[in-house]
């Protein structure tokens, strides 16, 4: 069990937020990977977004890489298992319309769950997180009333927590290796106008 706690993350909840608090995040954790290694993992070329705005920017963290996507596309979540292979990667996605966790470790999907479904969760080993979900609070058996206070904060803290990458602040301030999603979803790049 990890340090991190959903208080680890809420800068990074707060700098996704729009104007009515909606979360707009797609965050990866890879262990041991260098952002250039990364990118290549999912098919990202660095070099620049294009105009549609959509694309993947990877940042050198404690203990590996973490990326961020920008646009609307998943890429990062979607091909968490592809980052995995030979190590351990975990993916946040939410957005009005979905969220979800996924933790992968050598090319095999562990657990996947939604971010207010845990008792819904899927994998080859889905139990593998339970002690850390438990010590952060998490909507375990989706018996609390409401929603839990910050799953995204606490989705990001256990993605640290199973991967060991730790991202601050201060990392995501720094210049990152940025690649264009476009190739990969040629069709939502055109819906933007590029």
């Amino acid at each position: 069990m990890g340090s991190a706690t959903a208080a680890t993350y809420e800068w990074l909840c707060e700098e996704f937020s729009d104007d009515t608090d909606e979360t707009w995040l797609c965050a990866g954790f890879v262990r041991g990977l260098s952002p250039r290694e990364a990118l290549r993992r999912i098919h990202v070329t660095p070099g620049s977004l294009s105009g549609s705005g959509q694309g993947v920017a990877a940042y050198a963290a404690g203990g590996g890489t973490v990326l961020i996507e920008y646009g609307s596309p998943r890429t990062v979540y979607d091909k968490a298992h592809l980052l995995s292979v030979g190590t351990a990667a975990a993916a946040v996605y939410v957005n009005i319309n979905n969220d979800g966790f996924t933790y992968c470790v050598d090319g095999r999907r562990i657990t996947t769950f939604s971010l207010y479904a845990y008792s819904l969760r899927e994998g080859v080993d889905p139990e593998r997180l339970q002690a850390d979900v438990d010590d952060l609070g998490m909507d375990v058996d989706g018996d609390q009333l409401g929603f839990p206070d910050d799953p995204v904060a606490s989705a990001l803290a256990l993605a640290e927590r199973a991967t060991g990458v730790r991202l601050s602040a201060a990392r995501l301030a720094r210049p990152a290796l940025i690649g264009s999603t476009d190739h990969i979803y040629p069709m939502a790049a055109d819906a933007l106008g590029s």
